[in-house]
């Protein structure tokens, strides 16, 4: 079976994603980029065993340099230097072994084109956004099943469940 893994360029879905883009507008980057974060997350847990590889580049945040794991995610800040770009085709090219399938999600059409001649799949901003769209819709009709509020007798308040499901998500960031 091979194993997917999703490489996602920040900045391009900032740029291309209206709820970002405007984020961004009023120069609110880092809630963008939060809220992307919190997108991706959400759609991680729907997509468990997928791989996803969030990728910013130093262009917005100069003289960070660092890897780490929010909520099952590969965050990625490249040297001050570095494109994101270039980190992508490289790590795609890397990535992209026989039990791997590499999909990179960007709008620009250069950074396409090369990680399509290094046999990894490619997406659009607009597509994933959309992608991600018809899944929280899919998480919201599942949901309607579990959604113990609307039972008469339940023990648990709205209030409660949003906490429990914090905690929730708490633990398995930690794992």
């Amino acid at each position: 079976m091979r194993h997917e893994i999703l490489i996602v360029d920040g900045y391009n879905m900032i740029g291309n994603w209206p709820e970002l883009n405007k984020l961004k507008k009023e120069d609110h980057l880092k809630d963008a980029r939060d809220r992307l974060l919190d997108i991706l997350s959400e759609y991680k847990k729907y997509e468990p065993d997928l791989r996803m590889i969030l990728v910013f580049d130093a262009m917005y945040v100069p003289g960070i340099k660092e890897n780490f794991e929010r909520f099952d995610i590969e965050i990625v800040y490249t040297q001050e230097e570095q494109t994101a770009d270039s980190y992508i085709e490289a790590l795609a090219e890397e990535l992209n072994l026989p039990l791997n399938q590499v999909t990179v999600a960007t709008s620009d059409q250069a950074e396409q084109w090369t990680v399509f001649s290094r046999g990894a799949l490619r997406v659009s901003a607009y597509e994933l956004y959309r992608q991600l769209k018809r899944t929280h819709q899919e998480i919201k009709s599942d949901a309607k099943h579990y959604d113990v509020s609307n039972r008469r007798n339940s023990p648990w308040s709205r209030q409660q469940m949003m906490m429990l499901e914090k905690i929730r998500d708490n633990i398995n960031q930690k794992k």
